[in-house]
């Protein structure tokens, strides 16, 4: 059976969403499908189903560790982001029994899953959480975070990329203050996949989301040296080495290595391409839109994010009329919709609440066109005009 290329869905022409979603490569549905209907055998099984399976797990494991420049002993397949975030921070954290660091240093602008995984350490283990002072532009300084830590820090886990502001991390020099301290340093690199380099950063723990970088939904990884006492998660039948127990999924695993190489493989050409786009999708924006503000650092950002508030209105109000010319945008991270309170992120930079209400992100895909960023400002631009008519 052939996999077939869905129609075109013309409200989605211009998806500025990637950081919630990226679309499926159709690589990676492709790579995955034999694991699907044919190899479908357990990996831990010892007949030829399960060896073909093992064998495939095993080099998709190697293909992700050489991306990340990282051994494949260190690569723990997971359901999401979410799951490695908590595996990084909570298993490590907990990994040592004997260790009398009780301390975590994280930023008021982490995504949900690290925030609450400090939180349940809080909770239920006695670890005090610490936060690193931000600046306005969301920039944590290695200065700032040698004034975090101390001689209990056992986890350092600070975000990569910004999935809201977009704003982009020193990682290599903060993963240096934390080892100089030493603690362990995590980051959610969820965001940076794609965009910024995955190699050399310096960390013992990373995470990734293969929905961020074209596999489908359900995959993702954790990147924890092998060398790290690591208290797992789920128990089980001790498979990942005993970090991660549960039947793998081989396929999901296959299409996320497939995923990660090829984003890898574009990244410079994008990240130049999408961010010479991106500049002149803000600057439209900002020189056409009274009173509307970027969020986030104008000058360390993902080469695809642009975020902005726009007050005096309703980012969700920006979105539906965005809706209506064919832009699709979110109000900020996809995991708090629903939420009516505003983004904690915009607020820990000094915003007021009733403003942060009117953030609203714009993420491009990799295969964004000079032509597709100019209608992307076009709309935005008629939207707000014709919400200020609406709000006068």
């Amino acid at each position: 059976m052939a996999l077939e290329t869905p129609s075109a869905d013309p409200i989605a022409a211009l998806h500025l969403d990637t950081a919630a979603a990226a679309p499926v490569r159709r690589e990676a549905l492709e790579a995955a499908w034999p694991y699907l209907i044919g190899s479908f055998g357990n990996p831990s099984s010892h007949h030829d189903l399960g060896r073909a399976s093992a064998e495939a797990l095993t080099d998709a494991r190697r293909r992700v560790a050489r991306a990340l420049g990282m051994r494949s002993t260190d690569i723990i397949f997971t359901s999401g982001g979410t799951e490695a975030n908590n595996l990084g921070l909570i298993g490590m954290a907990l990994g040592d029994p004997s260790s009398p660091r009780r301390r975590l240093v994280i930023s008021p602008l982490e995504h949900e899953a690290v925030l609450a995984s400090a939180d349940f350490l809080r909770r239920r283990h006695g670890f005090t959480v610490a936060e690193v002072a931000v600046d306005s532009a969301g920039v944590v300084t290695p200065a700032a975070l040698r004034e975090a830590v101390d001689a209990d820090t056992a986890v350092v886990s600070l975000g990569y990329a910004n999935n809201e502001i977009g704003t982009v991390a020193d990682i290599r020099a903060l993963a240096d203050v934390a080892r100089a301290a030493g603690a362990l340093f995590h980051t959610d690199a969820v965001q940076a996949a794609g965009w910024l380099p995955l190699s050399g950063l310096g960390v013992d723990a990373l995470s990734l989301a293969g929905h961020k970088v074209g596999a489908p939904k359900g995959i993702g990884v954790a990147a924890i040296r092998a060398r790290i006492p690591l208290e797992p998660l789920i128990h089980g039948g001790g498979q990942e080495s005993g970090r991660r127990s549960g039947t793998e999924n081989v396929a999901l695993a296959v299409a996320f290595a497939t995923a990660l190489e090829l984003a890898e493989a574009e990244r410079l050409e994008a990240a130049a391409r999408v961010s010479r786009i991106r500049d002149d999708f803000i600057a439209e924006v900002l020189a056409a839109v009274p009173g509307v503000f970027l969020t986030g650092s104008a000058l360390s950002r993902t080469p695809n994010h642009a975020s902005f508030c726009f007050p005096g209105t309703s980012g969700e109000a920006v979105l539906l009329e965005l809706e209506r010319l064919g832009v699709t945008a979110s109000s900020g991270s996809a995991c708090a919709a629903g939420s009516d309170d505003p983004s904690h992120v915009l607020t820990a930079l000094g915003i007021e609440a009733e403003v942060a209400k009117t953030s609203v992100r714009f993420t491009f895909p990799q295969t964004t066109t000079d032509d597709q960023g100019r209608a992307a400002a076009t709309a935005v631009v008629e939207a707000a005009h014709r919400l200020a008519l609406a709000y006068a």
